[in-house]
This record gives C-alpha cells, structure tokens and sequence, in this order.
C-alpha cells in the first residue's frame, strides 16, 4: 500500500476533471442522436485513426502484456502481427458496405439479408462481448490503482467508472474520439516513461536485459510446429487475424467510428493508422515485461511481496507464515505476472511521475470502455428498444434511450469487473470470452456478404451448427476423464477460428445443395 503524495493526486484529480469537462464541452452538440452517434460525419480520419488505437491499446494491453511477456514469451505479439492482414480486408470490403448503407448499426443489414433473428444474434453477441470487455479493463485499472493507492478495488471501479459514465453520456460519440486522442498521446508517454524507469535502474542497461531475456528464451513469438492444441505461432495468428477481423469488421465500437469519418477514403485510413500505431506500440508492452523480468532476476529479493500477496491470495484468512511460505516457493512468473507492473509502479517510480503513470492507467481504461459503452447504448437502443419495443420513437426520445442506456451499461460493466476480481491473467480471461462471443457473429456476417445463395433457413442452420461446436469447445474441459475422446483437440484460442468457419462453410455447403435442387427443378 501507498500514500500518494499531494502532487500526484492533484495531477489524478486535474486528469479526471479535464475529461469532465470534455464531456459538458461536447454536450451543447447534442441536440440530435445523428450527432451523438455519428458526430455528424465531422471527425478527421486521423483523429479516428487515434481513437481507434486507444482502444485496442486498453489497460488489458497496459497491464496485461507486459504480466504475459514476464511469466511466459512474445507468443502473445503474434496477434498483434495479423492485425494488418485483417485491416487489409476491413478496409476493402467492410469500411465501404458500410458507408453504403449508411446505416449507424453494424447489425441492422443481418435483419434485411437473414431476417429478425440474424439481428438479434449478432447483437446479443456484441454485448456480451462489450461487458466481457469492459469488465476485463476495469478489474484491470483497479487491479493495477489498488496497489499504489491502497483503495480497494470496488472503489476505484466505481470513481473511475462514475467519470467515465458523466463524459460519455454528455459528449456522445464526438466526446469518446475527441478525450481518445488525448489518452492515446498520454498512454504511449506513459510506456515510455516505464521502459525509461527499468533501463535506468539496470545495472548492465539494454545489454543485460537482452542478454538475460535470450537466455530464458523470453523473445520466442511460440513454436512453429503445426499443432493446434498448444498456444504456438499459428494458434495466435489465426486467433488474431479473427479476432482483428472481428474488430475491425463488425464490432459496432469500430463500425460506429466509420460514419463519423468525412468520407470512405478517411474511415478507410483511420484503421490503417490505428494498425501503424498499435503494431509498434504493443511491442514496446513486449518489451517493458521482459525487462521486468530481468530486473527482478536480477533483484529477486524485491519481488518477495509480490509472492506473498499471491500467496495469501489462495490460501484461507488467517493462514500461518508457514503455509504462505510452501505456497510461495512453487510460484512461477506467470502466477503473478499481472502484479508485476503495479509493483514495479509502487517502489520505483518517483515522486510526481506516479500521477502521470495512474491517469495513463486511467486512459488506457477510460477509452476502450468509454467507447464500449456509447457503442453498446447505440445498438440496445437501435437494435433491440426502437426495433421491438417502440418503434414509434422519435428522435428527441431516441435521445433519451440513450442516454439511460449509455449510463446502464457503464454501470453494468463495473459489475462484471467486481465479479471478475480474483482472476489469474487478465489478457487470457478476455482472450477466451472474446472468442467465444465472437466466433458466431463473425462466421454469419462472412456468409452474409460472400454467399449470394444463402437464404434465411440455411444461416439458421449453420448458425445453431457454430453455436453448438463453439459450446462444445468452450466446455470440452468439464467432459469426465471417461469420456475423454469427446473433449476438443484445439486450443481455446481456436473457438473463434474453429467457430466462424463452421458457420460459414456449414452456410455454402447448404446454400450449395439449395441452388442445384433449383438447377434440377
């Protein structure tokens, strides 16, 4: 636990009111939902481009990467490499079906080529991906503000997440891109700054970092052997050129951001933008994990609390120093790898470059659920409220929706986060839940736009077809050890690989035998 001093909470609390203020500022434009959605097709495409990165440059990227890279490899980078194969697709074919339709849903085309359901699939899909998302990032930022403020964990959820929710429903859209820029900026300094902190307390610098890291094999991107049933190369490049895909095709937090953009060719260059940016940016994440990890190698007796803390973590209340000390002497990095950067924060960093780091922290967690949350309220007010409920709304109470939507899940976000508390790694809790939400959208969203044939009956069927292997592979591990030739051979990161493409061949082939039952009547 740690006092801050007066300067660095000063800096907190001018960071914090700054994005306040963003929001009131924003708020006088909002005097309609094509404005709080759209931002009225105003945004540069480089200030999309920004936004965009903010939010894939998350506190799960923050605190995450850098706990992944300490207790395992640079396995996890490979995701980041195929974001540029999937923003090669989106930006050909995505970024321009949308600007067509013009519709501000991602979501609302799948009703008109599949019927009702298809919408209401992919948005139930997308929302429970935006909680599993915005939960992983708060319990994130209050893991990480826990420990250098000594507040408990619901507590820093519940003021960062109170800001977040009064900027985000007063500025709208506009606000979200606007305060993303800004935390892009401080979020990238604030890496830096990390990586300047731990080179300089060194003792052998870069060298002795390089030299430590290769020695422990801590740069591997993972095996290259063809096997799926293990996080090697192909696993995460195939999970991440899905799961980019994914991001930058359908999800609505991105789909959105297309409209607000002057034109086709200006959406189109934000995401390459975003792609230019994050590449590079994530890296650096890599990089500050394994030279944290050589500089406890090099001074292992200043981890011992870490240790402790996990220990005590996963034993009873009131445990004797002997039991904590036989759980800590089988820990390895990975078991307290998300601990690291907190840690590192809380005794190195000196005096008034803590509150920089904090409202860095901050940006990281305020951009990707800021965006998660107008993104959300657009399409539960679009999709489900004006689709089911009222379809009489007119704009001035669409207004309304919104807002109270924008606000409901922001809290509901919070809520995941406390229910997530206690988790081992925040970047493999969201990896798993984002595949498994997503895989089923993705693969009826490809059969939508490749397969003129496919008809309403045949998405359904492939549709259940996916959602029943993605169930099975999401459960295989609860199968009894009798049982064990039922259980999955791929790897958890393959739901979504394994997932979309059941759906879409499992749509061709049926859409197939339609059409030559047509050719032969």
């Amino acid at each position: 636990m740690k006092n801050l001093p007066v300067l660095d909470l000063v800096v907190i609390a001018l960071y914090l009111l700054s994005m306040i203020l963003v929001g009131f500022y924003f708020s006088r434009k909002n005097k309609s939902t094509d404005q709080f959605t759209k931002a009225a097709g105003s945004i540069p495409g480089w200030a999309i481009g920004l936004s965009i990165y903010a939010t894939f440059l998350s506190s799960n990227t923050f605190l995450g990467v850098p706990g992944k890279a300490f207790g395992s490899n640079w396995n996890a980078f490979v995701f980041s490499l195929a974001m540029p194969f999937a923003a090669y697709i989106a930006s050909k074919y995505f970024v321009p079906f949308y600007r067509r339709t013009g519709e501000v849903s991602a979501y609302t085309h799948l009703e008109k080529r599949f019927g009702p359901w298809a919408r209401t699939y992919a948005v139930v899909c997308f929302l429970l991906t935006q909680l599993a998302r915005m939960g992983s990032i708060f319990f994130g930022i209050a893991l990480s503000l826990q420990a250098l403020t000594g507040y408990s964990m619901q507590s820093i959820m519940i003021v960062v997440g109170t800001c977040i929710i009064i900027y985000t429903v007063l500025g709208g859209i506009e606000a979200v891109i606007w305060t993303e820029v800004v935390q892009a900026v401080i979020k990238t300094l604030g890496a830096f700054l990390i990586l300047y902190l731990i080179v300089r307390n060194m003792p052998g610098g870069v060298s002795q970092i390089i030299s430590i890291g290769a020695a422990e094999n801590k740069f591997s991107l993972g095996s290259l052997s063809p096997n799926l049933k293990e996080s090697t190369f192909w696993v995460v490049l195939f999970y991440g050129f899905f799961i980019n895909l994914n991001n930058f095709g359908i999800d609505q937090n991105y789909v959105q951001r297309y409209h607000t953009a002057k034109n086709s060719a200006q959406a189109s260059r934000s995401l390459w933008i975003c792609v230019v940016c994050y590449v590079p940016i994530s890296l650096l994440f890599f990089i500050i994990g394994s030279s944290l990890y050589a500089y406890y190698q090099v001074n292992p007796d200043l981890i011992i609390s870490v240790k402790h803390q996990v220990a005590m973590e996963r034993l009873p209340v009131h445990s004797s120093e002997k039991a904590i000390q036989s759980v800590m002497d089988v820990l390895v990095p990975e078991d307290y790898g998300d601990k690291i950067m907190p840690h590192f924060m809380v005794n190195e960093i000196p005096t008034g470059l803590v509150g920089l780091i904090i409202s860095a922290i901050m940006s990281a967690a305020m951009s990707t659920i800021s965006s998660g949350m107008n993104a959300s309220a657009t399409v539960f007010s679009i999709d489900i409220y004006k689709r089911y409920i009222n379809p009489a709304l007119n704009d001035k109470q669409l207004m309304k929706v919104l807002y109270i939507s924008t606000a409901l899940f922001g809290v509901m976000g919070m809520f995941t986060g406390v229910a997530m508390i206690g988790i081992k790694s925040i970047l493999d809790i969201w990896w798993q839940l984002s595949g498994i939400f997503s895989g089923g959208m993705l693969g009826l969203f490809l059969l939508g736009m490749i397969s003129k044939r496919a008809g309403n009956s045949e998405a359904l069927t492939a549709t259940i077809i996916g959602v029943l292997v993605i169930l099975w592979m999401t459960f295989s591990g609860s199968i009894p050890r009798d049982y064990g030739f039922l259980k999955s051979m791929f790897h958890s990161n393959m739901i979504v690989v394994i997932g979309t493409l059941t759906i879409f061949l499992a749509g061709l082939l049926l859409s197939r035998g339609k059409k030559e039952k047509i050719n032969e009547t």
